[in-house]
């Protein structure tokens, strides 16, 4: 549906797991790249280098189930822990009289809009 050039060889990917269109890369050239497509379908919303390009390569990438953390591992053993922006984690607000919507029926209902958006449509005979 999607394809993204990183412009190096991708380490990993990981999906966020408080929402269905979040997800985060590794790149080889020690770059952290963080996708929202209910954002931005077309380029990641935040780039961020992470080791040196010629000494280490990322390798591993992983959300942190509960706090706004990515830890991601390279290939000489080292781990980054790094923060995410509270733009990259921000929560329905609230509007007056109605409950926020939350949990997988959500996620699946907002994935299922943005797929709608790129999906083929077929032609009629």
């Amino acid at each position: 549906m999607f394809i993204y050039d990183l412009n190096s060889a991708v380490g990993d990917v990981a999906w966020a797991p408080y929402s269905s269109t979040v997800f985060a890369a590794v790149s080889t050239n020690g770059k952290t790249h963080v996708f929202d497509l209910s954002i931005n379908k077309y380029e990641a919303i935040c780039n961020q280098p992470v080791v040196a390009k010629k000494k280490n390569k990322i390798t591993h990438v992983r959300f942190n189930p509960v706090y706004p953390i990515i830890i991601v591992g390279d290939d000489r053993g080292h781990v980054t822990c790094l923060k995410l922006s509270p733009n990259l984690r921000k929560m329905p607000k609230e509007k007056k009289g109605q409950e926020v919507q939350k949990g997988p029926a959500v996620e699946i209902a907002k994935l299922d809009k943005l797929l709608n958006l790129v999906r083929e449509v077929k032609p009629r005979n």
